[in-house]
């Protein structure tokens, strides 16, 4: 159905008046007319009837200006809501987070208070790359992740969080063969880095005892805070620790770490804001 049809219809509906409609919407009174019988033969029903020399609404006219009287000032805002859209695609960075979650939220934090105008659309999703930016490990690097256009790799750090009251608090590093008896707060395993932790007890020659599970930093803290067991802890994924009850203690054996990768994508269209992200990204890890 044409638009500009039911545009003309509407402003000759709202005068019931031929001629006013014809000079209001600057065309010839036939070429109008046309136009109208033209939409009328699409609906098969007659919009207006002669009343003497004046032109009425038919039922059927009513009820399809009642219907236009919201849908055009729709149709004619989709321009300005289009461009609107443009706008916000234009300063939405698009992030792909599967590894360093917490670190990534936070500096988008941080970022947003400098940058009020950006937005972030993230996800975590192991099979997508269409995204400004992957933050991802070694184990997940897939065959996918090919158009990054930049790359940053940052070897990260895995310690150990003991409570401080412990025994291991004032050792200078650990063999994780010494806490092979203690009980661990551990991530899922359906989770990389937990498969990261299992491989390394593993090389120390035992498997876990698993107390809690949970990927929550803050509750990671306050269990070893409360004495009831020790955590592997990512140095850039999970940051400082903010509770004084807490050590984190190197581990000498077997040398614990994995590489953290930040890609840029090559991403249409593109975000204003997304190479100045990831900058900001290799700046805070």
């Amino acid at each position: 159905m044409d638009i500009q049809k039911l545009k003309y219809f509407y402003a000759t509906a709202q005068l019931e008046h031929i001629t006013r409609a014809s000079e209001i919407l600057h065309i010839s009174q036939p070429s109008l007319t046309q136009a109208i019988q033209s939409l009328e033969f699409e609906l098969g029903v007659s919009l207006f009837e002669r009343q003497g020399r004046r032109i009425i609404l038919t039922q059927f006219g009513k009820y399809l200006k009642e219907r236009l009287d919201t849908l055009l000032p729709q149709f004619d805002n989709i321009p300005n809501e289009i461009e609107q859209l443009k706008s916000s695609v234009n300063k939405t960075v698009k992030l792909n987070i599967l590894a360093a979650s917490s670190f990534v939220i936070n500096t988008i934090m941080s970022y947003k208070k400098k940058n009020p105008d950006a937005i972030f659309d993230f996800e975590q999703n192991e099979q997508k790359y269409d995204c400004d930016i992957v933050i991802t490990t070694n184990g997940l690097n897939s065959d996918n992740s090919k158009n990054y256009i930049k790359r940053c790799i940052r070897e990260e750090k895995i310690y150990l969080a003991v409570p401080k009251n412990s025994i291991y608090s004032s050792y200078s590093s650990i063999d994780l063969t010494t806490v092979k008896d203690e009980s661990f707060i551990m991530l899922s395993n359906t989770r990389l880095f937990g498969v990261i932790c299992n491989k390394y007890c593993s090389i120390a020659g035992f498997l876990p005892k698993i107390l809690f599970e949970s990927d929550s930093p803050a509750a990671v803290q306050n269990i070893i805070s409360m004495g009831a067991g020790i955590a592997f802890w990512p140095e850039y994924s999970w940051g400082k620790i903010n509770n004084k009850n807490v050590a984190l203690i190197p581990i000498s054996y077997p040398i614990c770490q994995r590489d953290l990768i930040i890609e840029l994508h090559s991403r249409l269209p593109k975000s204003s804001y997304a190479e100045d992200f990831y900058k900001y990204l290799l700046r805070k890890i």
